[in-house]
């Protein structure tokens, strides 16, 4: 595809790099040379310099024919101009927005042809906050996410030494839990993919993705290991977007605490905010977390716009006695270096951000993406369409259908039904397919088995 992405920061960089990779025309616009002219020196990508709203800009960097436009600039004015041009003198199939702003979020109605002509809007901080809320509802898990409008669940755990299952086979699960149905979609041990066989030991140190039906993800995450105790006490770094909005979709439920640095916004934030409690000071100032009893806080999240000041607020938590810290680290670099350390979960914005839009942009007919491992590995839902004529996949058991090394097939949602992947299954037109791919490279082999071709009489 030849696709126009607006805005060469994080999360443009990030999209760029990632999109690169699959042998898309990636053109890359943005008013800072010197950021176009570091990533045009690593990777295969043709960048132009300005403003990225400007119809002889747009012109420039191929809009007359491109395929899809990306708008991921810092502004949600720019990105919301850029598709209204686009639209208006070049017909761009395709376009996508980042839209932060929760006032225009409150008005859908204004986002169509007649008026914004934006086909899909993403707002990393709503996306970041659900993320965060799943797991806050799911003690001990890294990552949770939803497939099938939520009827089927991918959960990823770390297997500790003391855990139920560790030095014994998956096919233990299903003895322990025989009126439970769940698959292990895969297993990665010291950052390689091991693909699961009913024989496989799960070792301590293991990240274990398994997949099942909403109600029996807890049953299951007991059998794995040994359960957390539910989380009451949660303290938020940072009042700005994404601690605000956590806050707002937690307070109910927990005890919850924001610490803001700005005076201003704390009267803010206490004005919004019904059963929180703000508290105005540094979350890097241990009197402050100190007198507020760290040491009895179960999760505490650092969401600053800041990385130095999120992850150092993070380490003196821990060290001070919470339970479990989650971190929001914007550098991709960061992540795999803090993670799994003092730091028990380091979030990336831009590969949470990435699933989103990647859910737009891959072919075929494709309900969610969830970018894995740091964006190693994918997790998709696509549906199946044809018949057995006509389908690679439609009519055929599991067992038949030839996948490439590294994919499975976790799961299939047929209607409000969640069918774990047994090879005696066969697949049905309009089932949801949940595939795990521990390489992402192997998509364009998953795309084309579920393309439909032409018919024979």
């Amino acid at each position: 595809m030849k696709i126009i992405i607006l805005g060469a920061g994080q999360v443009g960089g990030t999209l760029a790099a990632h999109l690169a990779d699959e042998n898309n025309d990636i053109t890359l616009v943005d008013s800072n040379a010197d950021r176009l002219n570091e990533l045009q020196d690593r990777l295969d990508i043709g960048v132009v310099t300005g403003h990225a709203s400007h119809p002889d800009v747009l012109r420039r960097a191929g809009a007359d024919d491109a395929d899809m436009l990306i708008a991921v600039t810092n502004s949600d004015e720019i990105n919301m101009a850029a598709c209204q041009i686009a639209y208006a003198l070049f017909r761009t199939p395709k376009k996508i927005a980042r839209i932060r702003a929760t006032a225009y979020h409150d008005h859908p109605e204004l986002f169509c042809n007649k008026l914004i002509p934006i086909d899909f809007i993403i707002s990393p901080e709503l996306l970041v906050t659900h993320y965060i809320q799943r797991l806050i509802e799911y003690p001990g898990t890294l990552q949770v996410l939803d497939f099938a409008k939520g009827k089927a669940q991918l959960v990823a755990v770390k297997a500790y030494s003391d855990g139920p299952l560790v030095g014994n086979e998956l096919q233990e699960i299903r003895r322990h839990m025989p009126h439970i149905d769940t698959r292990v979609a895969a297993i990665f041990r010291k950052d390689r993919a091991i693909t699961p066989k009913a024989t496989t030991v799960i070792e301590a140190g293991d990240e274990v993705f398994y997949i099942a039906a909403k109600k029996n993800i807890l049953p299951v995450l007991s059998e794995l290991r040994n359960v957390d105790r539910n989380y009451k006490r949660i303290m938020i770094a940072g009042g700005g977007n994404i601690g605000l909005r956590l806050a707002q979709s937690i307070e109910k439920n927990y005890k919850v605490k924001v610490i803001e640095r700005d005076y201003k916004r704390c009267r803010q934030l206490s004005e919004t905010l019904n059963h929180a409690i703000v508290l105005h000071g540094s979350a890097s100032d241990n009197d402050l977390l100190a007198s507020e009893n760290i040491d009895d806080i179960d999760i505490f999240c650092a969401l600053t716009n800041d990385d130095d000041a999120n992850i150092m607020s993070s380490l003196l938590a821990k060290r001070m006695g919470a339970r479990k810290v989650i971190t929001l680290i914007t550098n991709t670099a960061y992540v795999d270096l803090m993670q799994g350390g003092e730091i028990d979960i380091a979030i990336s914005p831009q590969q949470i951000t990435m699933g989103s839009l990647l859910t737009h942009i891959r072919r075929g007919d494709i309900s969610s993406v969830h970018s894995l491992r740091r964006g190693v590995a994918e997790a998709i839902e696509l549906i199946a369409h044809g018949d057995e004529r006509s389908s690679k996949i439609v009519g055929k058991s599991l067992d038949d259908i030839n996948l490439p090394e590294g994919v499975t097939i976790g799961a299939i949602v047929r209607n409000d039904e969640v069918l774990i992947a047994h090879r005696n299954i066969v697949i049905k037109t309009d089932d949801h397919v949940i595939l795990f791919l521990a390489d992402k490279s192997k998509i364009k082999h998953v795309e084309r088995l579920f393309q439909v071709g032409f018919s024979f009489f």
